[in-house]
């Protein structure tokens, strides 16, 4: 598995890529994800075209087994977070991997 990118990371890029200072280019990764926190919290959907979508779904009750003991449990109600990957990025990823060398794909066996 690869390495995980972070905050950081993507402020370099955005300062790299647009030319904007390196704190312009935090601030604004900052305010972008600011944004879709906002509109997630109000429970609006977020839509990235040619990536995906963001949202908020609420789960009910429902009885989950514990696996140590097999005893019912109540799992209560909750919010979750989905991400819907587009088509595109879907394709995008499927063509990613399968134009990799053998020695370089993951491997599939444990």
């Amino acid at each position: 598995m690869g390495e995980t990118i972070t905050r950081a990371q993507l402020a370099e890029s955005i300062y790299q890529e647009v030319g904007l200072s390196r704190n312009e280019s935090s601030d604004l990764l900052e305010l972008v994800l600011n944004e879709i926190t906002e509109a997630l919290l109000k429970g609006e959907t977020v839509k990235i075209s040619s990536f995906g979508s963001f949202s908020v779904r609420q789960k009910g009750q429902r009885i989950g087994r514990n696996p140590k003991t097999g005893d019912e449990v109540p799992i209560l109600p909750r919010k979750v977070l989905v991400f819907r990957p587009s088509q595109l990025l879907k394709a995008r990823i499927r063509q990613g991997f399968s134009t990799r060398t053998p020695a370089a794909a993951p491997s599939t066996s444990a």
